[in-house]
């Protein structure tokens, strides 16, 4: 009966960590949370400038990083290209098998990979914040991304067409600094980070009632760090 009584507050501790309902934390907090992010787009020239700040703060190179075994001959330009696609290309598979859900889709471009998280898969309804699937499937992006650590993030947000631009601007950045905050709370590394928000720019579908919520999104763009 004693350790009956010991067990039962675990148990119930257990249970309501599970359904504990995130949110994100005060606006005023995010610069914390963010510092070492990057406000801007993810281009060749913003990743090499960041070099060595990603360096310095304790990233790696993907071909530091991955020790190539059987590639021992030919040019080196074409075997360095072959680990990192076939390191991509592992990721690439991992980030698919885990994210079979309704409102998200991984696609190639490149040597980069590309989740598309629609805005409904990942915040409530009717609030700016992350819903619980959202968190869940937040959490799991980042334990992907955490394992293959040798890599660049971009993180934009976009909205559907809007006439105020400037409202699509600010609504755009908001979902994507709150996944930015959500990612640095679990360890993602910031300073592997460019947060953009895109406003209605880029649509990936019609500007209907449905296209409309396709276009209400978060893009997460991983690059090879190199």
């Amino acid at each position: 009966m004693k350790k009956l009584k010991l067990i039962l507050p675990i148990i119930a501790t257990v249970c309501l960590s599970g359904c504990m309902v995130y949110h994100s934390p005060e606006r005023n907090t995010w610069g914390q949370y963010l510092r070492g992010a990057s406000f801007t787009d993810m281009t060749e020239t913003s990743r090499v400038a960041k070099r060595p700040v990603y360096l310095g703060a304790g990233g790696e190179l993907i071909l530091n990083a991955e020790k190539p075994t059987t590639l021992e001959y030919g040019d080196k330009a074409m075997n360095d290209n072959a680990i990192i696609v076939n390191y991509m290309a592992r990721l690439e598979y991992e980030l698919y098998d885990a994210l079979r859900k309704p409102g998200i889709s991984v696609q190639r471009a490149g040597t980069d990979i590309v989740i598309i998280l629609v805005r409904d898969a990942i915040m409530e309804l009717n609030v700016a914040d992350i819903s619980i699937d959202g968190d869940d499937t937040l959490k799991t992006i980042e334990k992907i991304l955490n394992k293959y650590n040798t890599t660049f993030i971009e993180i934009a947000g976009y909205t559907d067409a809007m006439r105020d631009t400037n409202a699509a601007q600010a609504l755009s950045l908001d979902m994507a600094q709150r996944v930015g905050v959500h990612m640095a709370q679990n360890r993602v590394n910031t300073v592997r980070m460019f947060i953009v928000g895109r406003g209605s720019a880029r649509p990936i579908a019609a500007q209907d009632n449905i296209g409309r919520l396709t276009n209400r999104r978060v893009e997460i763009r991983i690059a090879p760090a190199r």
